[in-house]
């Protein structure tokens, strides 16, 4: 795989599992009767309490796999398992299982830029799994952890974006074009979810690598 196709398929990953145009409902619903300016702030801190969470994992995250005897095989199937439910969640339009518990739907908090917001709607177990899952390999190369975080950077200041200019996106897309979005997402999250579990059945030595050529 050439480092450009890496680099897309890394961004790729985590803006799905980061899911902008998802999150902009969740915001709306979150922020009824809040001035421009405490959501400007509640935004900008959801955003970099999230960037934080997920920069420990991915500078961190290799380290604590080692220290724990996890093989990258293991959480590469793992992982794959994980992101494949998510898809599922995308996929059906069901609320997200793997970011909040129905105790945690009803909580109300009145600083909703940490919960739920930042955690763990943006830095939530998918997304947390996803750069885990690029650390994770024996022979890390050096730059995949700053492109894991540049793509994270991305990937937020575009939930950032959106949770801006929600009210527009709702206007313009509605709730359905914002769940065909997310229906489109899913499709795509499947596929790699499907290809990490390859990759980690791979890694272990459970099935053999086929060697596809062409005339």
């Amino acid at each position: 795989m050439s480092l450009v196709s890496q680099i897309v398929t890394i961004f790729l990953a985590v803006f799905i599992v980061v899911d902008p145009f998802g999150i902009v409902p969740v915001f709306i619903s979150l922020t009824p009767g809040f001035t421009p300016a405490r959501r400007h702030s509640t935004i900008l801190k959801a955003v970099l309490v999230a960037f934080v969470v997920l920069c420990l994992f991915i500078f961190t995250g290799s380290a604590i796999l080692r220290f724990l005897g996890i093989q990258p095989g293991s959480f590469f199937i793992a992982g794959g398992i994980l992101m494949f439910i998510i898809s599922i969640d995308l996929l059906l339009g069901r609320p997200g299982r793997t970011k909040t518990t129905g105790r945690e739907a009803g909580e109300e908090r009145e600083d909703v830029s940490i919960f739920p917001l930042a955690i763990p709607m943006l830095a939530g177990p998918g997304a947390i799994t996803t750069v885990l899952l690029y650390v994770s390999e024996d022979k890390l190369p050096p730059f995949i952890p700053f492109i894991l975080a540049g793509s994270v950077a991305l990937a937020l200041a575009m939930a950032g974006g959106t949770m801006l200019l929600s009210s527009f996106f709702l206007r313009v897309l509605g709730r359905t074009g914002v769940s065909v979005i997310e229906r489109i997402m899913g499709i795509v999250l499947t596929a790699l979810s499907v290809q990490f579990v390859y990759d980690g059945l791979l890694k272990l030595g459970l099935i053999a690598a086929r060697l596809i050529t062409t005339k």
